[in-house]
């Protein structure tokens, strides 16, 4: 089973309108709305391929209960906790290719509420940590949850990824999130200075760059596509815990192109599933350089699209 753990969860709202004019009223063609945040994002992809998945959060509030109705509408089994406070919205305008975000920051988080959380997460296979954290919640909080005896993929930015890399399995920022933080445009060297068994970086139509140790793999889009980028970073992550085990290039182009099916779906969570089979079949391989063939492995656990996480 794979537990996807959603610091701070939302329900996600998708207009899709021809083009978007700041000061101008618009007609919004389409409305999606649906439980989201990106652990939830990435468990809707796990399902889809046909994993056991389990949805963890924080939910409070009409929103909270929206959310819930939702997720067992979807099929996805979750085990969140009650909180006091409302849980947050986000909106997703979809025009001309192009992607506008408008994110709350969500409810205050109290120490009750996030012990409970911590004690929700079950056994698992592999353990997901995806998204920003709520206010309330200290910075070093990603990590306590990423010290595990299984595998675990944190998606997160800022001070948060900081503290929680040496504890990872992976994690995957994207490039501006890890430029940010380490305060170099050097990717790898970036990624070698946090510390992490693995860094997987986004890097928007560049495609993704993983940094493993020395060695250094990437893989470039199957092709440029247009539509809607929310959701195609934690279609990577999705890719990544699903295929723990195989070699890092066939991982990461396999990431590209579920990330890419990602991009041409409506809503972030689906992906076109004829354009991800097609993406797979590309004959081209992803660009290696590495000192020697790197295998996605779990290590022990040790104590030693370029967009904000949400």
């Amino acid at each position: 089973m794979i537990v996807t753990v959603t610091p701070n969860l939302a329900l996600d709202v998708t207009y899709e309108l021809p083009e978007l004019l700041p000061g101008e009223t618009h007609r919004v063609e389409n409305v999606h709305a649906r439980a989201g945040g990106k652990g939830v994002n990435v468990a809707r992809v796990l399902h889809t391929l046909g994993h056991d998945v389990l949805v963890i959060g924080l939910a409070g509030g009409a929103t909270g209960t929206a959310l819930r109705a939702d997720l067992d509408a979807a099929g996805l089994a979750h085990d969140l906790v009650p909180i006091a406070g409302e849980t947050r919205r986000t909106v997703t305008v979809v025009a001309g290719g192009d992607a506008t975000l408008l994110n709350e920051p969500g409810p205050t988080i109290t120490p009750e509420e996030w012990a409970a959380l911590e004690a929700r997460i079950p056994d698992a296979d592999v353990v997901v940590i995806s998204g920003s954290l709520p206010p309330g919640v200290p910075a070093d909080a990603v990590a306590r949850l990423a010290r595990r005896d299984v595998p675990v993929i944190v998606d997160t930015s800022g001070e948060p990824l900081r503290h929680a890399a040496p504890y990872a399995w992976a994690v995957k920022p994207n490039a501006d999130e890890l430029a940010e933080l380490t305060g170099t445009d050097d990717p790898v060297a970036a990624a070698r200075s946090l510390g992490a068994p693995a860094v997987v970086v986004s890097l928007g139509a560049e495609g993704l760059l993983a940094v493993v140790g020395d060695d250094v793999h990437r893989a470039a889009p199957p092709q440029v596509v247009s539509g809607n980028p929310t959701g195609a970073g934690d279609a990577v992550v999705a890719a990544l815990a699903a295929g723990i085990g195989s070699p890092w290039p066939s991982l990461l182009k396999d990431a590209a192109a579920l990330s890419a099916a990602a991009v041409l779906a409506p809503v972030a969570g689906a992906y076109d599933p004829v354009a991800y089979e097609g993406f797979r079949r590309c004959h081209s391989s992803p660009q290696e350089r590495s000192s020697s063939p790197g295998t996605a492995s779990a290590p022990s656990t040790s104590s030693s699209s370029n967009r904000p996480k949400r």
